[in-house]
C-alpha cells in the first residue's frame, strides 16, 4: 500500500479501538454512496443527514446518502440510459456485474433516503416522484427490487446523470466494513430532497465550507471519506465543474493513528 498524505485530526474519542487490528478482518461489503449537489446564489450545496444514534454503522455522523449492494442490484433487465455496466467497471476497476449492481445501489438509496429518483421516461428526466412514494416505501422494506420497480412505471435508469468519485475502504479494525464506491450527481430539476428515512435523524443542504466548520466546532460529526470529499467539493464554483472532472478512482482505506488526545488519519491505497 502506498501512503497518501492528508493532514486530517480527529479528537481520540471518535476513534474507538484506532490501531487494534483484529487477527481475521470482516470482509467489506460492497457499498454505494452519492454525493447530491445543487446549485444557489452563494454557490453549490451537498446534501447530508445525521444518522440515528441507533446504527449500527456510523452512528450519529454526518453522511452522504447511501447503503449496502442489495444482491437484486445486479438485474440485468434494467432499462438504462448513460454509461453501461462495461464503462463502470473500468472507471471502479471491479467486474461488469458489480459495476451494475453498484449504480443500481446509487439510484436506489439515493431515492429511498432522499426521494430524489435519477430516473426517466422516453420524454426525459424526473421533475417529480411524489406519485412513488409507496414504491419508494416497498424498496425500503426490500419488498420491492429496484428492477421492478422501474419495470413496472416504465422508468429507465440514467446513469448519464452520475459520475464516479471515489472509493473508500472502511479500515481493517472495524466490526463493520464497506468497500464503498462515491459518485456525484445533480438535483434534477424540479425534483426535492427531503430525507424521509428512518436512518436519520435530520436532513438538508449546506455549502460543504459550512459542513466543514460544523464540525470542526464540534457541532457535527464526520468520517474521514465525509471530511476529505467535503473539502473536494468546496473547490467548485458550481454542481456542473464537479462532474465535468475526470477522476482516477484508486481505492482507499484510511488508517488511524493516536497521538495522544487526538488521532491522524492516513490514507492508504490499495
Amino acid at each position: 500500500m502506498a501512503e497518501l498524505r492528508h493532514d486530517l485530526k480527529f479528537d481520540a474519542s471518535l476513534a474507538g479501538d484506532a490501531g487494534t487490528l483484529p487477527a481475521d478482518p470482516v470482509t467489506p461489503k460492497d457499498a454505494a454512496t452519492v454525493i447530491l449537489l445543487r446549485d444557489t446564489p452563494d454557490g453549490p450545496e451537498v446534501f447530508l443527514q445525521r444518522r440515528v444514534t441507533a446504527m449500527a454503522f456510523a452512528a450519529g455522523m454526518t453522511v452522504f446518502p447511501g447503503g449496502g449492494v442489495d444482491e437484486r442490484d445486479a438485474d440485468a433487465s434494467v432499462r438504462w440510459a448513460g454509461p453501461g455496466p462495461a464503462r463502470w467497471a473500468r472507471w471502479f476497476d471491479c467486474p461488469e456485474p458489480l459495476a451494475r449492481a453498484l449504480v443500481c445501489a446509487a439510484v436506489r438509496e439515493t431515492f429511498e433516503e432522499s426521494g430524489v429518483l435519477l430516473a426517466g421516461t422516453d420524454s426525459g428526466v424526473l421533475t417529480a416522484t411524489d406519485q412513488y412514494a409507496e414504491a419508494r416505501k416497498a424498496l425500503v422494506s426490500r419488498d420491492l427490487s429496484l428492477a421492478a420497480f422501474l419495470a413496472r412505471e416504465g422508468l429507465t435508469l440514467r446513469a448519464d446523470l452520475l459520475r464516479p468519485w471515489a472509493n473508500w475502504v472502511t479500515p481493517a479494525a472495524e466490526p463493520r466494513r464497506y468497500d464503498a464506491r462515491f459518485f456525484v450527481a445533480t438535483l434534477p430539476e424540479g425534483q426535492t430532497a427531503d430525507g424521509a428515512t428512518t436512518e436519520a435523524e435530520s436532513s438538508g443542504w449546506q455549502r460543504p465550507e459550512d459542513a466543514l466548520a460544523d464540525a470542526e466546532a464540534g457541532r457535527s460529526r464526520l468520517m474521514p471519506p465525509t471530511w476529505i470529499t467535503l473539502t473536494e467539493m468546496a473547490e467548485f464554483a458550481a454542481a456542473a465543474e464537479a462532474l465535468a472532472t475526470e477522476r482516477t478512482v484508486r481505492k482507499i482505506m484510511p488508517s488511524l493513528v493516536r497521538e495522544g488526545d487526538q488521532v491522524r488519519v492516513v490514507l492508504e491505497e490499495m
